[in-house]
């Protein structure tokens, strides 16, 4: 008896279920019967919905995601008194060129 009760309830939620998806179908129809008779009464071109979707605005979204913000004014002015770069704090700035003393110069050689 259970088990036919059980079903007798899922069998009336899908009903509901199907007449709640029939009334949205119905109503989205006379929406769009409206547009349509507004457009044609007014001498209005009838543009159609359309969904405009580009799948690059998906990766442009992720992408963008993954790039640093832009330093503000205080990170600007922090990197100069630490005496750093303000787009990237590893990277110090240059405080005369040759004042490396442990390694060798040797010549550049082009390829041979």
């Amino acid at each position: 008896m259970m088990n036919f009760l059980l079903r007798v309830v899922l069998f009336l939620l899908g009903l509901v279920f199907a007449a709640s998806l029939a009334v949205a179908v119905l109503v989205l129809a006379a929406v769009w019967g409206l547009r349509y008779g507004w457009a044609r009464l007014t001498g209005q071109p009838v543009r159609p919905w359309v969904m405009r979707f580009d799948p690059r605005h998906g990766f442009d979204r992720f992408r963008a995601a993954s790039r640093p913000a832009e330093p503000t004014a205080a990170d600007v002015a922090a990197a100069k008194a630490r005496g750093e770069a303000a787009d990237s704090p590893v990277r110090l700035r240059d405080r005369g060129g040759d004042n490396v003393t442990d390694v060798q110069a040797r010549p550049v050689s082009r390829g041979e």
